[in-house]
């Protein structure tokens, strides 16, 4: 059975995937082209993750900051960073960053399903109870995506972005991905494709599953330093 469900998860991805590619190839060109003349430097952005396994890629993004932008400061970012170029700030708030992330789908370095892959700094302060999250094939949405869809306005304002990012965000990320990890199937997985499509069309949608686990706090919010 659980083979079966792997099989079609597969498939899902390939199929699905390769038909983004196709349809939205000219959408994709528009974006590479608009990044390119927005700031100086390449049109995608590799940015190393870890994978299923413990195995680092390089996973795809329109380059939505400056050149050299991991030198300047930390992995996490907010709406107001400055690294932000004018044109990335639009392309993160409307996820049109992450189409790219089609060619690690179809590759097999992510699923369209699946936790989202951290950064090495991330996963070393993984417990050996959340190493668990290593154990499925990382995606480019989850209910954690879900419930934080907007991570850049979450945490604009703060003083210190990484801080924040680990105080308001990834406790909760990290439950979300590990309750993934423990109930997921090829349904499961549909009905996560569903609820992103309803969060993109409508912000204030909670679908049922994540309601325990409220709303994510704002820095602004939740620390009166920011104000």
């Amino acid at each position: 059975m659980a083979q079966r469900q792997d099989w079609a998860k597969r498939f899902l991805d390939v199929v699905v995937s390769g038909i983004g590619l196709v349809l939205l190839a000219p959408t994709l060109l528009l974006i590479a082209l608009m990044v390119k003349l927005c700031s100086p430097g390449p049109a995608l952005y590799r940015g190393i993750r870890v994978g299923l396994g413990g195995k680092l890629f390089a996973m795809l993004k329109f380059r939505t900051m400056v050149v050299n932008a991991e030198s300047l400061g930390g992995s996490a970012t907010a709406a107001d960073d400055q690294r932000l170029t004018t044109i990335g700030k639009y392309l993160r708030r409307y996820k049109l960053d992450e189409l790219p992330q089609l060619l690690n789908v179809l590759a097999g370095d992510m699923s369209l399903v699946g936790p989202r892959p951290e950064v090495q700094k991330y996963v070393n302060l993984y417990s050996p109870e959340e190493q668990a999250i290593l154990t499925v094939r990382p995606g480019i949405t989850d209910w954690a995506s879900i419930w934080n869809s907007n991570e850049a306005a979450v945490l604009e304002g703060s003083r210190d972005p990484e801080q924040s990012y680990e105080e308001l965000i990834r406790p909760i990320k990290l439950t979300l991905q590990l309750l993934y990890v423990r109930n997921h199937s090829f349904l499961i997985d549909l009905k996560i494709i569903f609820h992103t499509g309803l969060k993109l069309i409508d912000e204030d949608w909670v679908p049922k599953e994540l309601k325990p686990y409220g709303r994510v706090k704002r820095y602004r919010m939740a620390s009166p330093a920011s104000i």
